[in-house]
């Protein structure tokens, strides 16, 4: 079944993202995680709170778990502001949320100094033999905006 993906929950994920280029508490990634066509969760990333498995997907992940009282996310879909990493595709797959919907891809947060590693979420569903779906590229201008805007910030932190 082909994923429809919604622009509103998209600009929810950037609209939380954006919230870092005035905190400078993690970069451009936001995730906002739905349900029933219903917002479940929204986060950012906040890896420069001191905790480098706070991206923002992860984030949203626990604040879904805890609203819903389940593990198991099964008739979830998630949407990024980038391409999951393969700590939150792992995550994303565990918690059996059923589709992603991204922006910007991992060689554009690696183009903006971040320290990805070059495995991308089609090579992972593969390898892992995962049922998730993927969308990329969505609202992908949107999303590059995002990381321009981090990249001119002169106060900003990689990692």
């Amino acid at each position: 079944m082909p994923i429809k993906p919604n622009p509103e929950f998209m600009r929810l994920a950037l609209r939380e993202a954006r919230k870092n280029l005035r905190t400078l508490a993690g970069g451009p990634f936001g995730a906002c995680i739905v349900k029933d066509g219903r917002v479940v969760a929204m986060a950012r990333n906040t890896v420069l709170k001191n905790d480098s498995t706070a991206h923002a997907e992860v984030n949203a992940i626990r604040k879904a778990c805890r609203k819903l009282d389940t593990f198991d996310l099964s008739g979830c879909e998630i949407y990024s502001t980038a391409e999951p990493c393969p700590m939150c595709f792992s995550a994303i797959h565990w918690a059996r949320i059923g589709s992603i919907v991204f922006g910007a891809s991992i060689a554009d947060a690696r183009r903006c100094g971040f320290h990805e590693l070059e495995i991308s979420a089609e090579t992972l569903k593969a390898l892992g033999r995962s049922r998730v779906r993927l969308q990329g590229g969505f609202l992908l201008d949107e999303c590059r905006a995002l990381f321009a805007a981090w990249n001119a910030l002169p106060r900003k932190k990689l990692y």
